[in-house]
């Protein structure tokens, strides 16, 4: 074949687009990755980095399912990263806690907690803590917490080993990764995609729209519908202090570097990835209400980054039908979902399959 010409190419070189990369190139295919690169809007250095269970699905039992599914994964594939490419991604699946500030948003999470359970037939497990309790599990924390939800198959990973370890392993395998091309247009003709932009053609048999909130514009070009929007988050990273955090939290982590990453907000600001002083003010008041610890910590950096959300916030995966061979992905869950991607999806993909998975999250849901 000549050197612009690949059996997949891959548009998107964030978590999404990584992980398939990493499992297409494992069954010896010849992928390309094009990459529009860090002028991209993307959370993939930005994120909050938890494997994530509880709250996901509770209104969709497909996604709850899945979500549960694909954290199960996630320990066999930190272990195939680390033996592929020496990158310890840094997998802690220990349990994750949600806490509430009042009794009304704990019965609430609750709630949620019996709808999950119910929708994975028990296979989603929980326990609700009271103050008393969830003392037992982080002294530090405040009075003023009402209490808590314990899951065990939630836990958080170094998002930044874990892209790092994956564009090294897909380059291991073979894929060939192209960053700061830009794409102007997408052609299907004779079987074929040829994709154009500032950079030499590159052709591909098969392509996988892996490229966040481009997806939309570019999906049109192969004839599917990839609805996105930009949700942005701001996160807050501390000074290193002394361990005191077993658990993740949905507010704050703490970095097996001894640093705490504080977020948990959402705006609808558009294609706006910068930070405000009333959010970080919010973050940091939040933090210190459940931890009275941190009151007197300095925090040495800040930012913004942007989630891509679907109308409902569940994945599509959606194959084209009037241009075979191309297939669109797009989620704001990339750690949550890393393994399923790199393994069940990257399998769909190459078999060309619909299994029940695929057709839970097809966009045409969006259609009825």
């Amino acid at each position: 074949m000549a050197s612009n010409t690949f059996d997949y190419a891959v548009v998107g070189g964030g978590l999404v687009g990584s992980c398939i990369a990493y499992g297409l190139s494992k069954d010896s295919q010849s992928v390309a990755i094009v990459d529009e690169g860090d002028r991209a809007f993307r959370a993939s250095r930005g994120n909050f980095g938890l494997v994530w269970v509880q709250g996901k699905g509770w209104d969709y039992p497909a996604y709850a399912r899945w979500t549960r599914q694909a954290a199960g994964l996630w320990p066999s594939f930190a272990l195939e990263l680390l033996e592929s490419t020496g990158v310890d991604v840094d997998l802690r699946q220990t349990g994750g806690l949600v806490m509430s500030l009042d009794d009304a948003e704990l019965e609430a999470d609750h709630r949620k907690m019996e709808q999950l359970s119910s929708h994975t037939n028990g296979e989603f497990q929980y326990r609700m803590l009271s103050n008393s309790l969830l003392k037992q599990k982080i002294p530090e924390i405040s009075s003023q917490v009402a209490g808590a939800v314990f899951c065990p198959h939630d836990g958080h990973v170094n998002p930044l080993r874990l892209f790092r370890a994956l564009h090294q392993g897909m380059q291991q395998n073979g894929a060939e990764y192209l960053p700061s091309r830009h794409i102007n247009s997408i052609e299907y003709c004779h079987g074929e995609f040829q994709i154009k932009g500032d950079f030499d053609e590159i052709r591909a048999s098969k392509i996988v729209l892996c490229a966040g909130l481009q997806n939309s514009k570019l999906g049109e070009m192969v004839g599917i519908e990839i609805p996105v929007v930009a949700n942005r988050g701001q996160l807050l990273i501390t000074e290193k202090l002394k361990h005191f955090l077993d658990y993740p939290t949905l507010h704050v982590r703490q970095t097996t570097e001894g640093g705490l990453q504080i977020g948990d907000s959402a705006e609808d600001v558009g294609l706006d990835d910068g930070t405000t002083n009333n959010v970080m003010a919010m973050l940091a008041a939040r933090a210190t209400k459940m931890f009275p610890v941190l009151e007197s910590i300095k925090v040495i950096r800040a930012w913004g980054a942007l989630r891509v959300m679907t109308p409902d916030g569940k994945p599509v995966y959606q194959a084209s039908t009037s241009c075979p061979g191309a297939y669109g992905v797009a989620c704001h869950s990339g750690v949550t979902l890393a393994a399923a991607h790199a393994e069940k999806i990257s399998q769909w993909i190459l078999a060309g399959e619909h299994g029940d998975v695929i057709s839970n999250f097809s966009s045409s849901r969006f259609n009825v």
